[in-house]
């Protein structure tokens, strides 16, 4: 959600649901792809089919503008498939691993959306519930947006991550810790910027409106509501929504890639606080993964809440997902030349990722690259990484 880094002088830088869900993920180490058992020729094909999935990596790490590393995880039921190229950090040699901590970006609002939702389930919030209703505090004539308009971005809030003053902060001290409850105090005297409902528009102001709104209708802190509806649930052990700048250990090596100058590591250039319910996980490329299965199809929500996720409207992902895209419930359609996947994308100084899954949650992908790529910033190596994309769902739907 962030805008590209400026160069720096170095150096820079109690649950409320009671469904019991099984989603968790365990990954071994691999050289380059792991996969289970299967038919013998099956299994060579497959492996044939990694060899080829790493190279098509290996291309993206290989550009001059590229990202230093890559993973994507691919995961059929309980058979999971690691496929890395380039290096988690650079001087090191060592390789991406399913373990290492990384920045989501905004793939973090599909994980507020989750816990919105979670609630719709229970009854304790409404995807009619306006803002005048739940944060009366917030301007007046905002009041008419509803849950639903927020969670896919019809609501016309203004994006306090585009305000001046938001961005003077951040370029004075990029870890500058905000107030993350008071963000749209940002864009506070400003009006919405169309009439709700009535078209798109991707927005960082939508998911921390979530997030208050979640808050709101359980008295419970944001953080808290992860923890019980998404974490635990699934299984997630190193996801984490931090206030500060700093990464767990280990973690993938984020960088800003402008030739010809040598990439600059920018991990620890930004805090979280600043993102927050719009931006601010970490995770890692295996709790990533299981999350995705669970947003995109698993037992996460119930069936008549799914069915609201997945009513559509035109737009695009931040950055655009594989193939076309529609939006969602904190979740897009990406309709590929192989098939439709379910999932969420997000951009952050220093990565880049996308999670997706099937429709019946059993199958799920997460690629993740060690630079920002964004159409505003690097229009060229997006098209590439979107095309890499394409090709890795189309591993993923193979029979």
């Amino acid at each position: 959600m962030s805008p590209r880094p400026r160069r720096r002088p170095r150096p820079a830088v109690t649950a409320l649901l009671t469904a019991s869900l099984a989603a968790s993920l365990a990954l071994a180490p691999a050289a380059g792809a792991a996969a289970g058992g299967g038919p013998e020729g099956r299994q060579d094909g497959r492996q044939d089919g990694d060899r080829a999935l790493r190279a098509r990596l290996q291309e993206l790490v290989d550009r001059p503008d590229g990202p230093p590393g890559a993973i994507a995880v691919l995961r059929e039921d309980d058979r999971v498939r690691v496929i890395r190229a380039g290096t988690a950090e650079l001087g090191t040699g060592r390789p991406p691993l399913a373990e290492d901590h990384m920045r989501l970006a905004s793939a973090a609002k599909a994980f507020s959306g989750a816990v919105a939702l979670r609630l719709v389930d229970c009854g304790l919030l409404g995807l009619d519930d306006t803002l005048a209703a739940r944060l009366p505090a917030l301007p007046a004539d905002w009041g008419a947006v509803t849950l639903r308009q927020l969670l896919n971005h019809t609501s016309g809030l203004p994006d306090y991550s585009r305000a001046p003053a938001f961005g003077d902060l951040l370029s004075a001290d990029p870890h500058h810790v905000f107030d993350s409850r008071r963000l749209l105090d940002f864009v506070a005297d400003e009006p919405l910027e169309f009439t709700p409902g009535t078209r798109y528009q991707y927005s960082n102001s939508d998911n921390i409106a979530v997030a208050l709104m979640a808050e709101a209708a359980t008295g419970q802190r944001y953080e808290d509501l992860l923890a019980s509806e998404v974490y635990r649930p699934l299984g997630l052990t190193r996801t984490s929504l931090p206030s500060g700048y700093r990464l767990p250990r280990p973690y993938l090596h984020g960088y800003d890639v402008e030739p010809p100058a040598p990439p600059q590591d920018v991990s620890t250039e930004y805090g979280a606080s600043g993102s927050w319910a719009s931006g601010g996980l970490v995770s890692t490329p295996a709790d990533f993964n299981a999350f995705a299965a669970a947003w995109a199809g698993g037992p996460l929500i119930g069936d008549a809440t799914r069915a609201q996720q997945r009513t559509f409207v035109d737009g695009a992902s931040e950055p655009a997902g594989p193939g076309t895209n529609h939006a969602g419930l904190a979740i897009f359609e990406y309709t590929t030349r192989c098939g439709t996947v379910y999932g969420h994308t997000g951009n952050t100084p220093g990565y880049t990722q996308l999670g997706a899954g099937t429709a019946d949650g059993r199958r799920s992908l997460t690629v993740s690259v060690t630079t920002q790529v964004n159409q505003s910033g690097t229009p060229d190596l997006l098209a590439h990484l979107r095309a890499v994309e394409e090709d890795f769902v189309c591993a993923l739907l193979a029979p």
